[in-house]
């Protein structure tokens, strides 16, 4: 017989059926507690400092697109739950490789326009602290 043969044995089986189970549970959790931040989330858009839009994207019924101007172009979609920016002139695209944003936290960034796109929940302005 070749000795360099290992067979698993019943213990191995179980420890593989272990770990694969924990790695779905996890996969799982993280799955439904992302569903849960996308729940009354709102959308940021600044340029420098000033904040140019605050959209409520559980409100959206219809897509629709409008366009942020600055050394660069970008142009921004929204959708029920999303938001991206389609298109932009500027250098690295970086901004529009970002996808849709559309959970808690994300965010897409364009330096050399000086854009943000920021989502939060939609009553993130008050905290424990300032109530």
């Amino acid at each position: 017989m070749n000795q360099g043969m290992n067979i698993l044995k019943k213990g191995d089986i179980f420890l593989v059926i272990i770990v694969i189970a924990a790695a779905l549970t996890a996969l799982a959790f993280y799955n439904w507690s992302r569903d849960k931040h996308k729940e009354g989330s709102s959308a940021i858009v600044k340029q420098g400092d000033v904040i140019v839009h605050r959209i409520n994207l559980n409100e959206i019924k219809e897509p629709y697109t409008f366009e942020i101007e600055g050394d660069y172009r970008l142009v921004v979609e929204v959708s029920n739950g999303s938001i991206r920016v389609l298109e932009a002139d500027c250098p690295d695209r970086l901004c529009v490789k970002s996808g849709w944003l559309r959970y808690k936290g994300d965010i897409a960034v364009c330096l050399p326009n000086k854009t943000m796109i920021k989502l939060e929940g939609v009553n993130d302005s008050v905290d424990g602290i300032s109530y």
